[in-house]
């Protein structure tokens, strides 16, 4: 399976976090993420340790990169933030997004990612700040 995440520069909360580790305990493949600060890089870690294979696409603008490179990791080529979170929806089947707000919001990269997943027919899976989740 070929997973793409999403999430806010704040990083994930703790109950985010367990909540992604028991997801990926029952999945296996790909994992591909934006390489920013706060939740990729979170999530990078959390999917290396469960065995993911990573693929890094990261931003053009390198002020907000994590810079996350390990020996399982393969990297896409730099793109703009609009455009690299395009090419992750592209990339992969489903999508996991752990967003800052339990609700959509019109000016954050990680609703806009989810909004134009939906507009390709994934599935997505939302993992709220809370723990509570929507899988869609």
């Amino acid at each position: 399976m070929k997973i793409g995440f999403t999430g806010t520069r704040r990083g994930m909360t703790d109950a985010q976090r367990n909540s992604l580790r028991k997801f990926l305990q029952t999945a296996a493949g790909e994992f591909h993420h934006g390489d920013c600060i706060g939740a990729d890089e979170q999530a990078h870690d959390i999917a290396e340790a469960a065995g993911f294979e990573i693929h890094i696409h990261p931003p053009l603008n390198p002020t907000k990169r994590a810079f996350k490179i390990t020996h399982v990791s393969r990297m896409r080529p730099e793109l703009p933030y609009l455009a690299r979170n395009r090419n992750i929806v592209f990339a992969t089947d489903e999508l996991v997004a752990t967003p800052a707000e339990p609700e959509e919001q019109l000016r954050s990269g990680t609703w806009s990612t989810v909004r134009f997943a939906r507009t390709r027919n994934r599935p997505i899976t939302i993992i709220y700040p809370d723990a509570s989740f929507n899988h869609c």
